[in-house]
C-alpha cells in the first residue's frame, strides 16, 4: 500500500540517488516551487545525487536555460537527462530514416542542432516535407496553445497510409502551463497509434531514458547506484510512475500535479481513501505520495 508523507526529508535517508520529473514537480512552467526546491537543497546537503529527468523534447541545454530563468539554482541537481537526448540516439542511427518531416514548434529546433558531443550520426538527417519524408519527428504541437490533436489528423492520416513511422520525443500527454493545461508530443503519438501509425517512444516510462539516467549516475559516481537506492519522482501516473515502478526504483507520487483533482479539494493533502481507490483502478502502487514535493 502506498504511504502518504509530508516530506522528502521523511524517507529520503535510505536513497543515494533522486530521479527528480520537472513539470508539476519542480515547476509549473512559469514559476519554480520554492518548497520543492528547498527539498532539494536539504537533499543534496546529505550528500544525495540529484538527476533532474524530464520528457522535455529538447537537449539539457535548453532544459537548463528554462531552470536558469524560472530560478532554480544549478546547485540543486547534479544533471539533466532528457527525452529528447535519449530520442536524438536513436535519431542519427536511422530510427525513422534520414528524411524526416518535423512535427514540432520552433522553440525545438535544438533537437536537431545541439547533438550530444559524444553522439556517433550513422544516418545523416534532412528535414523535408511530410509528402516527401521517410519518417515524422514529432516533438510536440505548433502552437500549443491553441491547437488540439484533433487539428493534426490529415497529417496524421497521411503519414500512416504512407507507413511512416513516427519518433515521438516527448512522451507526455499533457503539462499545466501555470493554471492552464496543454497537450504535448505524448498526445499526437497516442492519436498515431491509433490510427495505426508506428510510435517509437525514448522518454518515460520507456527503457531509454532509463539506461541514459543510469549511465550519468554511474559517471557522477564512479561505480553503479543499486536499483534500490534510487528514487524516482513526479506526478505523472503513467510516466513518472509507471516507469519507475518497471525499472524497479522506489517511486514518490506527487499528487498535486496533473491529477490534483482527484483527491479532494486540498491538493497539497491528497485523501487517502481516493488515492487509494484511484492507485487500484490503474493497477499502480508507487512506494510513496506527497501533495507537493517538499
Amino acid at each position: 500500500m502506498t504511504r502518504i508523507v509530508q516530506s522528502l526529508a521523511e524517507i529520503a535517508a535510505p536513497y543515494e540517488a533522486l530521479l527528480v520529473d520537472l513539470w508539476g514537480c519542480l515547476h509549473n512552467g512559469r514559476q519554480a516551487f520554492p518548497e520543492a526546491l528547498a527539498a532539494l537543497k536539504s537533499y543534496r546537503e546529505t550528500g544525495g545525487a540529484v538527476i533532474l529527468l524530464t520528457n522535455a523534447p529538447r537537449p539539457a541545454g535548453p532544459v537548463r536555460r528554462q531552470l536558469d530563468r524560472l530560478g532554480v539554482p544549478a546547485a540543486l541537481y547534479d544533471a539533466i537527462v532528457t527525452s529528447g537526448e535519449a530520442a536524438q540516439a536513436a535519431l542519427v542511427a536511422g530510427a525513422v530514416g534520414s528524411r524526416v518531416w518535423h512535427l514540432g514548434p520552433d522553440k525545438d529546433e535544438p533537437f536537431f542542432t545541439e547533438l550530444a558531443p559524444d553522439l556517433v550520426v550513422e544516418t545523416p538527417v534532412e528535414r523535408v516535407s511530410l509528402d516527401e519524408a521517410e519518417g515524422i519527428v514529432c516533438t510536440g504541437l505548433f502552437d500549443d496553445l491553441t491547437e488540439t490533436p484533433d487539428d493534426y489528423r490529415a497529417q496524421l492520416l497521411l503519414g500512416k497510409t504512407r507507413g511512416l513511422p513516427m519518433l515521438c520525443a516527448n512522451p507526455d500527454i499533457a503539462v499545466d502551463l501555470g493554471d492552464r493545461r496543454i497537450f504535448c508530443g505524448g498526445a499526437l503519438g497516442q492519436l498515431y497509434a491509433e490510427m495505426g501509425g508506428e510510435v517509437l517512444y525514448f522518454g518515460k516510462p520507456h527503457p531509454p531514458i532509463y539506461d541514459l539516467a543510469r549511465r550519468r549516475l554511474a559517471a557522477l559516481r564512479g561505480d553503479d547506484i543499486p536499483d534500490s537506492a534510487v528514487l524516482a519522482t513526479g506526478d505523472g501516473i503513467g510516466t513518472d510512475i509507471q516507469g519507475g515502478v518497471g525499472e524497479g526504483f522506489d517511486t514518490l507520487f506527487i499528487t498535486g500535479g496533473l491529477a490534483a483533482a482527484e483527491f479532494g479539494d486540498d491538493p497539497a493533502n491528497p485523501d487517502p481513501a481516493r488515492l487509494e481507490a484511484w492507485l487500484a483502478k490503474r493497477q499502480l502502487s508507487p512506494s510513496y505520495a506527497i501533495g507537493q514535493l517538499r
